[in-house]
């Protein structure tokens, strides 16, 4: 499978593909050269998801912004458990 350009890839592809290449590191079978090509890409891959999810955090602090409510609020994941 040929390797997209990172700047084309989506989030969630990133994260796959983020995923699989750690996958691959943690088996341990690549040679010196595979595993160094793979940490870069994957250095690099993380860095481009970071930008993608701040601006995607941006961009709802703006709409909210824009609808009257005041600022983000962190996400309680216990709220809904009873």
């Amino acid at each position: 499978m040929a390797k997209k350009k990172l700047e084309n890839l989506s989030f969630e592809e990133s994260l796959n593909e983020l995923d699989t290449i750690v996958q691959s590191l943690e088996q341990g079978e690549l040679s010196l050269e595979e595993s160094m090509a793979l940490f870069e890409r994957g250095l690099n891959l993380s860095q481009i998801s970071q930008v993608k999810l701040q601006a995607a955090e941006q961009k709802v602090q703006i709409l909210l912004e824009k609808n009257g409510t005041a600022q983000l609020t962190d996400f309680d994941s216990s709220a809904g458990e009873s």
